[in-house]
Parts: structure tokens; C-alpha cells; sequence
């Protein structure tokens, strides 16, 4: 087991204003894609490439606000990462930050070739030899330079990386606006128009391969929100760097795509199928054309592209691997930081080396292909984050949030999954390299992520003693002396009913930016509430199991809890308000209750009254049922302890102008309360409402009991309307309870919404 003098906070240095870290995306845009691809990518659309970067712009801009949104609500290394890994499950966040890293460090790759390439082709063009070399080993050994030499710079440090990067993409983008400047005036002394028709000769389908295709070129706005812990004033500016990064980026892509179509002379080919011939150095020949010394300009700006791009996903790669080191998904020495530089050094030197071996052996074509695929479903998958962590956290501070939710990001989802499976038609090596990927991170993650995440558990349980063992376990969260009092009576009473134990919980929360181990000092906070529900348990014979441990999310702890130790029943208390508007009972009792991993109660402590009446408003169905079994659990204690034996009455409230519904009610009432050997009572009366009809015969109980509403399987209604109103208005104590809903309908939602 790993020491607790380990286990310290890691965090980085914010260096980077607006202006750098909109650079920073900028970069990442501004590379292979505009000077290696769009040659390429003409050739499969032929003039309608305009469109296949207009419709990439707009897809990215769907994913983009939600890189905008969770970006600024968690600004810590890791991006998507992190996200998915809160919002999804946890092999969900493994899975994600394995292909995040693995899809920059192709990204990179494909970078370090286009610079290869482009530097070959100019030292070719100046007649000089390298080591007399072929110009192809002369592209892969000044890739594999250009690697060693960025991955130098980004451990040095980020804001030794901003300054370079600045520079080289500013004098890059300056080199694509005099390409488009003399081909715009090449292009008003001349008929451009029918460069442009037709507009579609390969169809749709050549637009959808085109954007497959260039996707990765638009992916740099990521990069944005992975330095979000190395950004100044996060909340604000990494919103605003990544709209500012993709508008640019958009902007550039369609005007140099348009002038490279309409202003060059192509003879009788047609312009598209030129630049199509002439692949990754299709720009150097139309700025041949256009303006004196062109070839080299644009070899030059080709370079400065691949190079800055080459510097800011080498950055975004080790920052992945980084994060994920630090949350043990990696080893440990990913997340070990230079003391000076205050860099990840491991990780930063790992990732250059994956970027050395793949430039080494794969071609251009498929490490695009892949890179693009695993971009595009990673983007997906942070936008099923997006919809979960609105639900699951609506606390976050969000310094943007996305409009429409969900329209935005399932539209966003749905042109991801057919973009990938498009991309199949154009290079099935790259789904395959993808496949195994994934399948390598699969059995990575249950050989030692897996693992690893057992072992953290051990840093988060603080204190545990079992006092005995039962088959039925009642588990109580105890967050204060009073609460522990309360909650420990009515527990007891239902596991000494149940033959079963009770389990106290207290959570220690740690704020997000401190590591777990260092909410030890509060381990004496938390024995008191402990020792409370202990000596109330003893008194009356119930066997108790006690732990304290620590967590980021109380909720998440309580969930955790209970599926660990199989808990079958939770029982909460709630204050009877909420201290925010968009939470129906507060974050903790609203995360649990969304999905409770067990049969779940939640209750308003009133008065302590004379057990002698329980009422059971109900309408049938698995709610109530467990409505009763509470009750009658009640019952049968209080008379074994008081000798007084509680009365329970099941209600129905039948609605004013409905009262020909009072016969099926009475009906209904005989068949729920016909399997319990408790002698129960029934009840029908008519109300202008049902929650005045259940006020108004509640005056004469001492505790009332009823189930959750009906509701759909993503409702955001925790217990429903009725249960919320009858616990704030009604003067005595309220229990509302909530069925477990089984294995298969609970693991849809724990995998895939809650994590």
C-alpha cells in the first residue's frame, strides 16, 4: 500500500492569458490540415470542400460549446478526460483519456511528417543532400528531430511553450493571408466562377469523406480546455478562447480552400482534381502560381503550421497522460512534476516517444484516418458527459453553459457516429488500429486501472469497525449529532424488524483541489455522530457496522457505500429545504436519490410524537408497497418496545367531480394491504386535491409514509411532486420512499448517466 506522505496535492502553474491559450488552439487548427489535407480532401470533394469546411465548422462548434462548458466548470489538466470520467463511468473515463492520449500523440505524429515532408521537399528544391539520404528518410529522420526538439521545449515549461508558439502562429497565419490576398487579386482578372462548377462531382459522399478526413483539423479548440489548469481566470477565458479559436480557424480554412480553388491555372484538368494529384503539397503548387518566391513561402508557412501544431498537441498529449497518472489510471510517475519547471516531466518524455515510434511506422493517410476516428469518439462521448453532469451536477460553477440541452449535443452525437463509420470507406486500417487500441485499453484498465482504483479506496476509508455481519443492512449518512440521534431510532427499529444490522456513514468531504489523504484531520469531527448511533443501537439489540472516509462528492460516497457493502435500504434525512433553486432537496439527497443503488428513504423529522397512528397514502404499485413494509416494520417495533400497538391506515384520495372512482380505490386498497399478516386499515376520502386530502388526515397521525410518484426512467422528478409537497407542508414526520429498481434498469443508469 502506497504511504499517505505520497499522496499529495499536484497541480501546475497558471501562466497563460487569453491571447495564449487562444493561440495555443489556433495552432493546433493551423497545421497538417490546412497544408497537408486539403489537397487530399479536394480530391474527394472537388470544389464542394468549401462545404465540407463549412459543416466541420459547424459540428465543431456544437462539441466545442461543450468544451466551452465543462472547460470552464472544471479548469484542471485533462480535459475531456476528466469530464467523461465524472460524468460516465469509470472505465468510460479510463477509455477516454487512453484514446485522448493515444489520438494526440497520432495527431502528433501526423504533424511531425507534414514538417518532415514539407522540410525534405525545400531542401530538395535548394539542391541539398542530407547525408545522401532519400528525400523520404530525410522526411522521417527531421520528423523524429522536430519531436525530440518540442517535447524539450514543453518540459521546459508552459510559458516557455506560449512564447514560441505565439510567435510561430502568428507568422503562419500572416503567410496564409498573403496566399489569400494575391489569389483573390490573381482571381479578379479572371472567369474563377467555373472553377467551381460542378460543385459536387463526387456527391454527397465525397463531402462526408472530405470532413471524415480533415476532422483532426479541426480538433485544436480541445487543447484549449486541457490547459485549463494552467490558464488565468479559467471560467472566464477558456470559453471565450475557444469560440475565438475555432472562429479563426474556420475562417482561414475557407478562405485559403476558396482561393486555392478558383485563382490557380490547372490546364484541362479541373482545379479540384490538380490539387487532388498533388496531395500534402497541393498548396505549394497553386502559391507557384500566384505570387514570386511562392513554393518557398508556402513551404515555410507549411513548416511553421506542422511545427506549431507539432508543439501544442505534444502539450495536450502529456497533459492527458498526466491527469490520468495522477489519478492512478497511469502510473504513478505520469503525474510526477519537474520541481523547477513545474511540468510533467514523465509524461511529456513518454509521449514524445509514442509520437518518435509512430512517425517511424505508419502512414500519413491512416494515422489521419485513425486520429480522426478516436477524436470523433471522444468528442461523443463528452457530450453524453455534457447531458449527465447537467443532471448529476448542478452545482458547478459553470462559466458557460450550452443552450437547447440536449438538442445541441445529440445533434453533436449523431453527426460524431457517422463520421466515424464513414471514415471506414476510407481507410479500414484506421478502424482497426483504433479497435485495438481500445482493446489494449481494455485489458489495461482491469490488469491495473482497475486495480489502482481498489487500492484508492483504501485512502478514503478512514475508520471502519464491524461489529457483526448481517444479511440485511440498513445504511444511514450521518452528517450531525442531531441527524445520527434521529436516523439511528428509525433505523434500528427497521433492521431489528428485518433481523438485519445498521451501517453509519459519515463522508468527510474534500474540496476538489486537495487530495483525499488530507482530509484525515477531520477523523475526530465525524467519531461522535458515530458513537451516537452506537449507543441508541445498543439499546435496543441491533448490531452495528461503522466507517468514516473521505470523498470529493458525498453523494458519490454514499453511492459507492452502499454498492460495496450491499446495502439494502438508505435512509436519509432532509432539513425540509434546499439551499438552491435547482435542487429539489439539496445536491447530496438529489445525486442519491436519482439512482439509489438499493430501496431508498428519505425523511422530514418533525415533533417526536407517541408512536400510535401511521398513515400510508397510496395508489398502488412497488413504491407503496415498500411504503407499508416500512410501516409495518415501525409497528412491530414501537410495540415490542413501548407495548402499544400502532394502528396503520392505507389512504386514497379521490378528486372532487371523480368520486365514481371510490369503488376501484377501495378495490385497489383491499389488494395491497392483502399480503402483509399486519392487520391494516383502509381509507377512501374525496379532496379538491390530493395533497390537501393527505394534509388534512394526516392531523390526526403521528407519521406518515408514501411512496414515490410513477415516473419515466430519465425523469429529473426525484420523488415526485405529490411526496415533495406532503413532506414541506405536513406538520408531522414524513418518510418518502422509493423501490429499488433492479439490476439491469439501475446499471443503465449508473454506467451510462451517473458513473
Amino acid at each position: 500500500m502506497i504511504g499517505a506522505r505520497q499522496r499529495v496535492g499536484v497541480s501546475l502553474s497558471r501562466d497563460l492569458g487569453l491571447f495564449d491559450v487562444t493561440m495555443i488552439g489556433v495552432a493546433a487548427m493551423i497545421g497538417a490540415g490546412i497544408f497537408v489535407l486539403t489537397g487530399i480532401a479536394a480530391g474527394e470533394a472537388g470544389p464542394g470542400l468549401l462545404l465540407a469546411f463549412l459543416l466541420n465548422g459547424l459540428i465543431t462548434l456544437l462539441t466545442a460549446a461543450a468544451y466551452a462548458e465543462l472547460g470552464s466548470s472544471f479548469p484542471q489538466a485533462g480535459g475531456g478526460y476528466v469530464w467523461i470520467r465524472e460524468g460516465l463511468s469509470g472505465i468510460f473515463g479510463f477509455l477516454s483519456g487512453w484514446m485522448d492520449w493515444f489520438a494526440h500523440s497520432l495527431a502528433c505524429s501526423l504533424y511531425a511528417l507534414g514538417f518532415g515532408t514539407y522540410a525534405a521537399h525545400l531542401l530538395s528544391l535548394g539542391g541539398f543532400s542530407l547525408f545522401g539520404l532519400p528525400k523520404s528518410q530525410v522526411a522521417i529522420l527531421l520528423a523524429v528531430c522536430m519531436a525530440l526538439l518540442f517535447g524539450y521545449i514543453n518540459y521546459l515549461g508552459a510559458s516557455e511553450t506560449g512564447t514560441v508558439g505565439n510567435i510561430v502562429t502568428l507568422a503562419k497565419i500572416a503567410i496564409l493571408a498573403v496566399f489569400v490576398l494575391f489569389g483573390l487579386r490573381a482571381m479578379s482578372n479572371q472567369n474563377w466562377q467555373g472553377h467551381f462548377y460542378p460543385f459536387l462531382p463526387r456527391g454527397l459522399g465525397g463531402i462526408f469523406g472530405a470532413m471524415g478526413l480533415t476532422a483532426i483539423a479541426f480538433q485544436g479548440y480541445e487543447i484549449v480546455a486541457q490547459s485549463g489548469e494552467e490558464v488565468k481566470d479559467p471560467k472566464r477565458n477558456i470559453p471565450r478562447a475557444i469560440f475565438l479559436s475555432v472562429a479563426i480557424v474556420v475562417f482561414i480554412y475557407l478562405a485559403v480552400a476558396f482561393v486555392a480553388l478558383g485563382a490557380i491555372d490547372s490546364g484541362d484538368l479541373p482545379t479540384w482534381l490538380y490539387l487532388g494529384e498533388h496531395a500534402e503539397v497541393a498548396l505549394v503548387e497553386a502559391a507557384k502560381q500566384l505570387l514570386p518566391g511562392g513554393a518557398v513561402l508556402m513551404i515555410i508557412g507549411g513548416l511553421m503550421s506542422t511545427i506549431s501544431a507539432l508543439n501544442a498537441t505534444i502539450y495536450s498529449s502529456s497533459r492527458v497522460s498526466f491527469a490520468m497518472g495522477r489519478d492512478r489510471n497511469l502510473p504513478s510517475f505520469f503525474a510526477r512534476v519537474h520541481p523547477k519547471h513545474r511540468t510533467p516531466q514523465w509524461a511529456i518524455a513518454i509521449s514524445t516517444g509514442l509520437v518518435i515510434l509512430m512517425v517511424t511506422t505508419l502512414p500519413i493517410k491512416d494515422v489521419a484516418s485513425a486520429a480522426d476516428i478516436m477524436f470523433l469518439l471522444l468528442f461523443m462521448m463528452v457530450n453524453v458527459a455534457l447531458i449527465s453532469l447537467r443532471k448529476k451536477r448542478p452545482d458547478l460553477d459553470r462559466g458557460y453553459k450550452v443552450p437547447w440541452l440536449p438538442f445541441v449535443p445529440l445533434a453533436a452525437i449523431g453527426s460524431q457516429i457517422f463520421l466515424a463509420l464513414y471514415l471506414f470507406r476510407l481507410s479500414p486500417i484506421a478502424w482497426y488500429t483504433t479497435a485495438l487500441w481500445i482493446a489494449g485499453g481494455l485489458l489495461f484498465y482491469y490488469a491495473y486501472a482497475s486495480r489502482t482504483e481498489a487500492m484508492e479506496e483504501l485512502f478514503e476509508i478512514i475508520h471502519e469497525e464491524v461489529v457483526a455481519v448481517r444479511e440485511y443492512s440498513v445504511l444511514i449518512p450521518v452528517a450531525d449529532e442531531q441527524q445520527a440521534h434521529m436516523l439511528s431510532i428509525l433505523g434500528s427499529a427497521i433492521a431489528k424488524d428485518q433481523d438485519g444490522e445498521l451501517f453509519a456513514l459519515h463522508v468527510v468531504r474534500v474540496p476538489l483541489q486537495l487530495s483525499l489523504s488530507e482530509g484525515r484531520h477531520f477523523l475526530r469531527e465525524g467519531k461522535p455522530l458515530l458513537e451516537e448511533v452506537i449507543r441508541h443501537a445498543k439499546e435496543v439489540g441491533v448490531p452495528v457496522h461503522t466507517m468514516i472516509r473521505m470523498g470529493h462528492d458525498v453523494g458519490k460516497a454514499i453511492i459507492d457505500t452502499a454498492i460495496k457493502r450491499e446495502s439494502n435500504l438508505i435512509l436519509l434525512g432532509w432539513p425540509g429545504y434546499t439551499e438552491s433553486e435547482d435542487k429539489a432537496f439539496g445536491r447530496v439527497i438529489d445525486y442519491v436519490s436519482k439512482n439509489p443503488p438499493c430501496d431508498l428513504a428519505v425523511v422530514r423529522f418533525r415533533k417526536r410524537e407517541e408512536l400510535r397512528r401511521i398513515l400510508v397514502p397510496t395508489a398502488g404499485g412497488p413504491n407503496a408497497s415498500l411504503a407499508l413494509e416500512l410501516a409495518i416494520s415501525q409497528a412491530r417495533q414501537y410495540k415490542e418496545q413501548e407495548g402499544i400497538k400502532p394502528t396503520i391506515t392505507a389512504l386514497y384520495v379521490v378528486r372532487e367531480g371523480d368520486e365514481e372512482k371510490g369503488g376501484w380505490a377501495r378495490r385497489m386498497l383491499e389488494q395491497t394491504i392483502a399480503p402483509y399478516d399486519y392487520p391494516l386499515e383502509t381509507e377512501v376520502v374525496t379532496a379538491s386535491d390530493v395533497v390537501p386530502g393527505i394534509l388534512k388526515e394526516a392531523e390526526g397521525y403521528n407519521l406518515v409514509i408514501l411512496g414515490a410518484t410513477r415516473e419515466g426512467l430519465f425523469d429529473r422528478l426525484l420523488f415526485g411532486a405529490i411526496p415533495r409537497r406532503v413532506a414541506e407542508e405536513c406538520p408531522k414526520t414524513v418518510i418518502m420512499v422509493k423501490k429499488y429498481q433492479g439490476p439491469v434498469r439501475s446499471w443503465i443508469r449508473r454506467v451510462i448517466i451517473r458513473g
